[in-house]
């Protein structure tokens, strides 16, 4: 179609048909959001793409709640992969970089190189190098850029400090996302400095918590039930309160 291409060269074959979902554009005469323009022209490239399009996605599954958004955003990756079309997939849904290990042979990682330093005050400064290098990324750079953009430095100093206090544990969001024998999301090696590209980690709060098991759960299901009587069943049940109500030592 005559657009540049930043490559020395690029085999990109016969294509049938061209789908981008790019932008945030409402449609209020028409009685829809942002999000569901969105879903709307992203239901249109599921129905009709094939192996032989070229679909481009920027930044699906961000008009609604953060797990709304990445179980969409997962399941639309996943159904490019079983279709093969050939994709460019742009998110920052980090969870989403497993997919490169769940189809190796489809799905490749890509990110923004970054440079990073700390300025004279000690803060973080980046510099967006327009480099695009393979693996995923393992941190994002928004509050980098809301400084970039001119966001008061008092609300860039307390947005660090929110960052900071939204630690949780993590667990693999594949399984706990689809449970066993479920396709996980898009993934490949860790980069040592990684910017935008796919994904967002360090720092970025985790959507699947890791609950750590209390050691009575695990005693009661040692209990064998039928071989006991009413007494050792009710001497069991006391043990096992004392032991869930003891402080932690």
């Amino acid at each position: 179609v005559g657009s540049f291409v930043p490559a020395d060269s690029a085999v990109i074959g016969l294509t049938d048909r061209i789908f981008t979902r790019v932008g945030a554009d409402d449609a209020l005469h028409a009685g829809q959001s942002t999000f569901m323009v969105e879903m709307t022209e992203t239901a249109r490239i599921l129905h009709h793409a094939t192996s032989q399009s070229l679909v481009i996605l920027d930044e699906i599954g961000r008009g609604t709640s953060t797990l709304d958004g990445l179980s969409l955003a997962w399941a639309i990756a996943e159904t490019l992969c079983t279709t093969r079309a050939r994709t460019l997939f742009a998110t920052h849904y980090h969870e989403l970089t497993d997919l490169a290990e769940r189809f190796p042979e489809q799905v490749t990682n890509l990110h923004v190189a970054v440079r990073e330093w700390a300025d004279e005050r000690g803060e973080p400064s980046i510099v967006f190098l327009h480099r695009i290098l393979p693996g995923k990324t393992d941190q994002s750079y928004g509050i980098h850029v809301a400084k970039l953009a001119g966001v008061p430095e008092a609300t860039i100093r307390r947005a660090r400090e929110v960052l900071d206090s939204l630690a949780v544990h993590h667990v693999d969001p594949g399984a706990a996302a689809l449970g066993a024998g479920g396709h996980s999301a898009l993934g490949a090696s860790r980069p040592a400095r990684a910017g935008l590209g796919l994904g967002g980690g360090r720092g970025q709060l985790s959507l699947f918590t890791e609950y750590i098991e209390h050691p009575v759960i695990g005693e009661l299901r040692e209990l064998k039930l039928d071989a006991m009587s009413p007494i050792q069943a009710f001497d069991a049940l006391r043990k096992l309160h004392a032991a869930a109500t003891d402080p932690p030592r």
